[in-house]
């Protein structure tokens, strides 16, 4: 383990972390998902006719109010002024299905990993729900942090591992 768990405090209680005293950074992360799906049903999103509509950029509209309400979703999570949050979908035909890349971006006393998750989980679930029509048997994942910058506890980058064979195809 690389580190103490902070939202625990010494008597073991869940606790949210108090940042009030850290100074300002700049700080993005970026995360990643996938959506496996039956070939139709990517060839029925590439063409544009699915049922529900724009599939994908419905996910990318949700992917972007998911980091937005990140601290609402998850318990511990402070709540945060954003200043950007992309949502890019490429489709990823080996799998077949998409690939899903979020990054988050502020200014702030905290980190923003959690946003870019969240990000990604919920575009990843919105293609999901705009073609289960077509296709209850679609697969999530893996869902990873990819980068992070910024804060004390420095840069992270991915370098593979778990799940790394199931989107090799």
């Amino acid at each position: 383990m690389t580190g103490a768990l902070t939202h625990i405090n010494e008597k073991g209680d869940a606790h949210m972390v108090d940042v009030g005293a850290k100074d300002d950074t700049e700080r993005t992360a970026s995360a990643e998902g996938y959506i496996r799906m039956k070939p139709e049903t990517l060839a029925l999103i590439r063409s544009g006719s699915a049922k529900k509509g724009d599939v994908l950029a419905t996910a990318r509209i949700a992917g972007i109010m998911a980091a937005k309400q990140t601290s609402n979703l998850i318990p511990l999570c402070h709540p945060l002024m954003l200043t950007k949050v992309t949502v890019e979908i490429e489709e990823a035909p080996t799998l077949p299905g998409y690939r899903v890349v979020t990054t988050a971006k502020l200014t702030g006393k905290t980190g923003i990993e959690m946003e870019a998750l969240t990000a990604c989980s919920v575009a990843c679930l919105t293609i999901y729900d705009m073609a289960k029509a077509a296709d209850k048997g679609m697969e999530i994942g893996p869902i990873r942090l990819l980068t992070k910058s910024g804060g004390k506890s420095g840069d992270y980058v991915y370098e593979g591992g778990i799940g790394d064979d199931i989107v090799a195809g």
